[in-house]
């Protein structure tokens, strides 16, 4: 089989509020296609525009080319090699960044491809499954009143889901608003639901334990990047003095930099973003670093159902995964893209082991909709 063209699609919802972090209003879909007709789809999350620079460029010297070029003519099975081949192919411009990023959402579709030629899921191809249904989290931004924030919860709760998670938004801006949110959740959906923050790197390590007292408090399940990403000291301080599991890593790409966090920083979850680390590949190399270590997995998925797919498989097949980002979002890049989904009910998501690949397909009227360019 031959790769016969690599596709770097931008999508980007009209009334785009950049204001927000919100990544699921515009999005870069890789989509590869071969000789024996089968098409492998994958998702970046990044820039969407500089990922596919990244992708898209023609070669400038032989450390300095784009993954299009380098991919073109090769057997698309041979996925590690071809993850070699990338890495060594941008590494003047590289090694970490927007190149990883790009090569996450080429990964993605290279396992699909693997798993449509064989028949198989992705998850069996990547050695097997450990867990056949995973807890989903319902995922939101903060809103930014109390009342809200006590009627999504709520929401969430009605739909059935056992773990939720709100981030970003006005978190960090005041503290005794922060108290009154998650007060206001907890007492929304009791103590029998898991409730996550996700700060937004909100603090810096003070203000982190101040607040850390605080949702102790009201058992929260874990604390997500609480300080700077680049604060490994507060990160490790933060951990040993606080009973909070804390968690983080979405910011990051490449095994390396979640060596750093696990051995330095301390962090107790760590949140691989797939379509920013490197793909699928990577992820299972970072996902043995933190079993190593006797740390969980959540991957960080704050996009479309391709990335929703692509960390189930990916949770499935490692032996600490346990749980996957569900985002609530109501984009339509989030909500109609894939028109085949993984299956979500009573809390759980259930792996598509019947299905080969990633298991879904693309909405092209959506697809179509969306298309920049």
């Amino acid at each position: 089989m031959k790769i016969t063209e690599v596709e770097a699609i931008h999508l980007r919802i009209p009334d785009l509020d950049a204001a927000q972090c919100d990544g699921t209003q515009d999005t870069l879909v890789i989509r590869i296609h071969t000789d024996e007709g089968i098409t492998g789809v994958g998702e970046v999350d990044s820039s969407p525009l500089v990922a596919k620079a990244v992708v898209d460029a023609p070669a400038s010297h032989s450390i300095a080319v784009g993954l299009r070029s380098l991919l073109i003519g090769e057997n698309p099975v041979e996925v590690e090699r071809l993850w070699d081949k990338m890495y060594r192919g941008t590494i003047y411009f590289g090694r970490t960044g927007p190149a990883l990023h790009a090569m996450s959402g080429v990964d993605i579709a290279l396992w699909d491809i693997i798993g449509k030629a064989m028949n198989r899921p992705v998850c069996e191809m990547m050695g097997g499954v450990f867990n056949s249904k995973l807890k989903a989290y319902a995922s939101a931004l903060m809103p930014d009143t109390v009342d809200e924030a006590a009627r999504m919860a709520e929401r969430y709760a009605n739909q059935g889901y056992l773990a939720m998670k709100f981030g970003w938004g006005p978190i960090g801006k005041n503290p005794r608003f922060d108290e009154e949110q998650i007060k206001a959740i907890r007492g929304a959906v009791g103590d029998g639901i898991d409730v996550m923050i996700d700060a937004g790197l909100a603090w810096d390590l003070k203000g982190a334990l101040r607040m850390a007292d605080v949702y102790e408090k009201y058992n929260v399940h874990w604390l997500e990047e609480p300080v700077h990403s680049n604060d490994i000291d507060g990160y490790r301080e933060l951990s040993r003095r606080t009973s909070l599991s804390i968690a983080g890593g979405e910011q990051e790409s490449g095994r390396l930099a979640f060596q750093r966090l696990l051995d330095e920083g301390g962090l107790d979850i760590i949140q691989p973003d797939l379509a920013r680390v490197g793909g699928l590949t990577e992820g299972k190399r970072i996902a043995y670093l933190a079993y190593d270590r006797h740390k969980r997995i959540v991957p960080h998925a704050f996009k479309t159902g391709i990335l929703v797919a692509a960390s189930t498989h990916f949770a499935a097949a490692i032996p600490n995964g346990y749980m996957i980002e569900h985002t609530v979002s109501t984009s339509p890049l989030a909500r109609d893209l894939v028109s085949r989904e993984v299956e979500f009910k009573d809390g759980y998501v259930t792996v598509p082991l019947n299905r080969p690949g990633l298991g879904i397909e693309l909405n092209e009227t959506v697809l179509n909709r969306y298309r920049v360019g």
